[in-house]
């Protein structure tokens, strides 16, 4: 007997130090947070670059937040004062408010923030997917609105998401780009450990009064208020997913609600073990 539970003893540690490295294999592998250039069009002639610096996704509300920079080109600064020499202006596609902005002469251009719109169903937690629609970026200089050839890089510097960039037509190098966001897998391993943390608790709590009310182990007072904090920590738990989705997920209706039903059936389970095992004694007449 012994040496099955040291056997099972080193299994399980094994199988925990398994689940930490691959845990970390995956975060690493998701791209942990740091910066990644996802595209970058082809090269302008004079030297123009725009930069979309993706910073967040607002799964609420299905849209993209990102900060774009322009670096204008030699051809668009005046060489003494380094400033613009001509009004510049860019516009952009795909845009929840305004997409564009004017930059006057004798200035240089700042970084501007946008929203890109997104669709997608919030409600498919954790295997939700965003598509955006086709974005394009222009610039024009003078009042004339003279076109600007740019370079635009598209940089990725969300936590916990995959982003696949492609053209809407592979044979014009030219396209707008579509931007498609899937949850990473460490993400998405996340949330179902944080899933199965909620359904062990109330698998335990269940045991614990099944097995109390069949006097296979006897009453504990204390245990009450364990089962009290079980039901505090369901929503804390709920609300720690990444990108909690908003109330109402098919994640409530099949896991968080249940659990929470349980935990209640399992409380009133020992709580009924309470009323017949402490019953007070009957008086004995003097």
């Amino acid at each position: 007997m012994s040496s099955r539970r040291t056997r099972l003893s080193i299994l399980g540690v094994a199988l925990f130090i398994a689940a930490y490295v691959g845990s970390i294999v995956l975060f690493v592998d998701g791209g942990s947070g740091h910066p990644n250039m996802v595209v970058r069009g082809p090269s302008a002639g004079d030297g123009t670059k725009v930069t979309i610096d993706v910073q967040e996704i607002q799964s609420n509300n299905s849209s993209l937040v990102a900060n774009v920079s322009v670096y204008p080109g030699p051809a668009l600064l005046d060489p003494q004062t380094h400033n613009l020499k001509d009004d510049l202006s860019i516009f952009l596609t795909s845009a929840v408010a305004a997409s564009k902005r004017t930059w006057p002469k004798g200035t240089l251009p700042d970084v501007i923030r946008i929203s890109l719109a997104l669709a997608g169903e919030v409600a498919n937690w954790p295997f939700d997917e965003y598509h955006s629609g086709p974005i394009v970026t222009e610039l024009q200089s003078g009042n004339g609105s003279t076109q600007v050839p740019a370079t635009v890089t598209m940089v990725d510097r969300l936590l916990g998401w995959d982003i696949d960039v492609n053209r809407t037509s592979d044979a014009d190098p030219l396209s707008p780009y579509r931007v498609d966001l899937t949850r990473s897998m460490s993400t998405v391993g996340f949330g179902v450990v944080l899933l199965g943390v909620l359904i062990a608790l109330a698998s335990f709590g269940l045991f614990v009064a099944v097995q109390t009310s069949r006097d296979k182990r006897k009453f504990q007072p204390p245990m009450t208020t364990w089962y009290a904090a079980m039901l505090f920590a369901v929503m804390p738990l709920r609300n720690a997913l990444p990108d909690a989705p908003p109330f109402g997920g098919w994640i409530d209706i099949t896991i968080v609600l249940w659990v929470i039903v349980v935990l209640v059936i399992s409380m009133g389970l020992y709580i009924s073990c309470w009323w017949r095992h402490l019953k007070p004694e009957p008086v004995i007449p003097a």
